[in-house]
């Protein structure tokens, strides 16, 4: 009981992260494709942004989780 009570509540933390990292890389690709000549920093920060969201996306499925079933 107290093994499963603690999976939800890190799946929980996961979503959490995974809704608050999607958010930062879609302001960070904004703010760079509307910029006139993005700076190397930028784009690197793009790229950053969207490999973390992109392993929290892949940990997420491992752990056999979704926003709709929570």
């Amino acid at each position: 009981m107290r093994r499963k009570k603690r999976k939800q509540q890190i799946d929980g933390e996961l979503l959490d992260a995974i809704f608050a990292v999607e958010k930062e890389w879609k302001q960070v690709r904004s703010i760079v494709e509307k910029s006139i000549e993005p700076s190397i920093e930028g784009v690197n920060r793009v790229k950053i942004a969207e490999a973390k969201y992109i392993f929290l996306l892949q940990e997420a499925r491992r752990r056999k989780i979704s926003a709709i079933r929570l």
